[in-house]
């Protein structure tokens, strides 16, 4: 059994906030990537999550897990999914997309994914806190810090 310390150890502490929203539609030959990051440098979101996205592309360019390169696909493309952490200290998006027989692939969203006929997006804000990515000991990556704003 463990102890109530050893229990704080293990579970990270939930930071709680409250929430508003940006609902947007994105337009045929629109970078998705670049549509994203430019709201968010915009509008200075300090902390935002990826609520839900659906649409088309005709081109997929994705960074596979534990690849340094990205792979690009053309073709036409269902967005299945959208997910991830914003901020203008740095995002982390993941996308699923599948083709015509179904067939999915996913991966770190890169710049290059093309908007085929929409992009239906709505983007949840926190701002009472900032996300942070600071270099984890256990393999390098910057990961996420999630802070209380002081302001």
């Amino acid at each position: 059994m463990m102890t109530e310390d050893a229990q704080a150890q293990s579970f990270p502490q939930p930071v709680a906030a409250t929430m508003q929203t940006y609902s947007f539609r994105l337009r045929p030959g629109q970078d998705l990537k670049e549509q994203i990051d430019g709201l968010v440098a915009r509008e200075g979101i300090r902390a935002g999550a990826l609520l839900t996205c659906v649409g088309s592309l005709t081109d997929v360019t994705l960074r596979l897990a534990n690849q340094e390169k990205s792979n690009h696909w053309q073709g036409h493309f269902e967005i299945v999914s959208l997910v991830g952490t914003l901020s203008i200290n740095g995002s982390h998006l993941h996308l699923s997309v599948s083709d015509s027989t179904g067939q999915t692939l996913g991966g770190h969203l890169v710049a290059g994914c093309k908007i085929y006929t929409t992009a239906e997006l709505v983007i949840g804000v926190m701002p009472e806190l900032t996300f942070d990515r600071e270099p984890d000991p256990t393999y390098g990556y910057r990961e996420l810090v999630v802070k209380k704003r002081n302001n």
